[in-house]
């Protein structure tokens, strides 16, 4: 009997003192969420060519914040095809719309909103391309990526692939030889009718 009580008491601590003992605990993970929440704080380095968690979700951050810029700008894009792409802060727009005034219009607002570091503005002037071609470009995309990144001398996996209208836009901070690489590898994907380099240059 004594035995038992021995271990019952061992087994059991007042609330307040098992509380107490994960306290440390609970504080750094709810620091560490609260870090994760907070793009400030996410952003973990102001060299544009580390690609870190927290500059991956302002990426994510300023494509939406983009596009809801645009489309709030004017009446003109209600119905327009837009797609907002960025990489280390460098935005490409993508899409159509119905006037050349319309697109000059979305590469000033995107270049106005904080955070923007550069525009390349490729939105081509028309009506918006179909269904079935957004899809084949999704899956043009996928084929690209999978050839980056099973090349030698690519850095494939911090490369940003998007297809539009069988257009193929390259984004990434490399070197120049790596950019040659890139695009001779993109070519040998069937269905690419152009590439567009949107690199930026480390040499």
């Amino acid at each position: 009997m004594n035995g038992s009580k021995v271990l019952f008491r061992l087994t059991t601590a007042p609330a307040s003192r098992r509380v107490g003992a994960r306290l440390p605990v609970l504080q750094r993970h709810a620091a560490g969420v609260l870090c994760l929440l907070l793009s400030a704080c996410a952003t973990f380095s102001n060299d544009p060519r580390v690609r870190t968690p927290g500059t991956m979700m302002d990426d994510e951050g300023i494509e939406k914040v983009v596009e809801q810029a645009i489309r709030e700008a004017d009446a003109g894009f209600k119905g327009a095809h837009l797609v907002i792409v960025s990489y280390n802060r460098v935005v490409l727009l993508l899409g159509q719309v119905a006037s050349d005034e319309l697109k000059k219009q979305a590469g000033e607002v995107a270049a106005a909103l904080p955070r923007v570091r550069r525009v390349h503005n490729e939105i081509d002037v028309g009506g918006p391309i179909s269904y079935v071609a957004r899809s084949n470009d999704g899956l043009l995309t996928t084929k690209v990526k999978s050839k980056l990144i099973g090349a030698k001398d690519v850095p494939g996996r911090k490369l940003k692939v998007q297809t539009e209208n069988g257009v193929v836009y390259l984004m990434g901070m490399v070197t120049r030889e790596e950019a040659d690489r890139a695009v001779e590898v993109t070519k040998t994907a069937y269905g690419v009718q152009k590439i567009v380099r949107v690199f930026e240059y480390l040499d």
